[in-house]
């Protein structure tokens, strides 16, 4: 019966203990540092807003320090001196945002020279425009717009059911476009700028020697 008793006893004040912990987890997360012990001199639990103003801490019912509320006053002071609090000056804020993103260093270092360069490409030449497909950056697309939405004298034939398409020069059948749509990968699957550079060249002389007319019989005599 004695040890029964004590464990009664026992059992109260750890039920209490769990409690209060529980009570704290909730009124006060871990993750929110909104409650904080001050030093020996206060020795009491005190709750506090960063964002919020001395005014409205004291106004809330929590005991707020007197130094802690004058650190407060000087910091929304000072972030008064650059911050606009009427809502005319949002289209400044935005203004001045847009101004430091252009004028922000890119990690891209591309001259204007580099990104406005024209070339000129002369279809019923020699000229052939080789497309470097690159994983994952709209390339597929990019490269069914290359034969069936451009505008040229003699646009590429595509054949229903047929995932490549013939873009002939005007007048001939040499191919002006290495690319997956109209010669496929003829250098290997997703080929590099280093494959191409080896591949490309042979490759087109080779379908061209192919696709040229055969050469007319020579009379006997």
């Amino acid at each position: 019966m004695a040890e029964e008793k004590f464990n009664r006893l026992l059992f109260v004040p750890i039920a209490a203990l769990l409690f209060f912990v529980i009570c704290y987890q909730y009124a006060c997360p871990a993750d929110s540092n909104t409650c904080y012990f001050r030093g020996e001199e206060d020795g009491i639990l005190q709750r506090y807003s960063s964002s919020s103003s001395s005014s409205s801490s004291s106004s809330s019912g929590y005991r707020v320090s007197p130094q802690h509320a004058a650190e407060s006053n000087a910091a929304e002071l000072e972030s008064s001196k650059f911050n606009f609090t009427s809502s005319s000056s949002s289209g400044y804020r935005d203004t001045d945002a847009a101004a430091a993103a252009e004028l922000a260093p890119s990690k891209f270092n591309f001259s204007a020279r580099d990104l406005d360069r024209r070339v000129h490409f002369d279809i019923r030449g020699d000229d052939v425009i080789v497309f470097l497909h690159i994983q994952k950056t709209g390339g597929t697309t990019f490269g069914r717009h290359l034969v069936k939405n451009i505008d040229l004298e003699q646009p590429c034939a595509c054949a229903a059911g047929q995932r490549k398409c013939a873009c002939h020069r005007p007048g001939k059948t040499e191919s002006w476009l290495f690319s997956r749509f109209s010669t496929g990968w003829s250098c290997g699957l997703h080929a590099d700028w280093t494959e191409l550079t080896n591949c490309v060249p042979t490759v087109m002389s080779r379908r061209d020697k192919k696709s040229a007319p055969p050469p007319p019989p020579r009379s006997k005599r």
